[in-house]
């Protein structure tokens, strides 16, 4: 029940200026990392690809809850592709899949003690749900079913393993200085 509770509260964050400013900032920075997602490790072939934008989702999240969260998510996709479009036709499961990101991130990190395993549970469900199930369902709809589903989801899983350490890790440092800015910006 309180997590439920949350998404009204983060809706009135939408309502402070300064809280905008920042949002928008957050989102800015998603689209510029999103730019740069497709770094990826030689020894995993094309099954591993790095990106950092995650990290202004997962912060919108811990600072202003899950509806700015998930705007930053969905219109971060949805700008990334207008600003700089990858050469094929705009998906909207993908932009289904930042809006969760943002709703899952938003409900487990707001108004929250930003510990490891808080920041390892937030991270372990957007994996498995949006980066692994979902992710997976969007690659086999655009690529016509071939190969199937199970093969694009053993190549989520093994994204996943090899990427899970280092994300959990970024956003656990990160988790002091977003709860010291968010108590600035709570002061006014």
């Amino acid at each position: 029940m309180r997590y439920i509770k949350k998404f009204p509260v983060s809706l009135f964050e939408l309502k402070d200026i300064r809280s905008l400013a920042v949002i928008a900032m957050l989102l800015a920075l998603r689209i510029v990392l999103g730019m740069f997602a497709n770094a990826t490790l030689p020894m995993f072939g094309n099954t591993v690809k790095f990106s950092a934008a995650f990290i202004p989702i997962a912060v919108t999240g811990a600072m202003f809850g899950p509806v700015p969260a998930g705007l930053v998510g969905a219109l971060g996709d949805v700008l990334s592709f207008l600003i700089a479009p990858t050469g094929g036709a705009y998906f909207p499961g993908f932009t289904v899949s930042g809006l969760l990101t943002g709703l899952i991130y938003g409900f487990a990190l707001y108004n929250e003690k930003l510990s490891l395993p808080r920041i390892a549970i937030a991270w372990a469900v957007n994996a498995l749900v949006v980066e692994s199930f979902m992710a997976a369902y969007w690659l086999y709809i655009l690529y016509g079913q071939q190969p199937d589903y199970w093969f694009y989801l053993s190549a989520r899983g093994i994204s996943l393993a090899v990427k899970c350490a280092p994300e959990i890790l970024i956003l656990f440092a990160l988790g002091k200085p977003v709860t010291a800015l968010s108590r600035k910006l709570m002061k006014k």
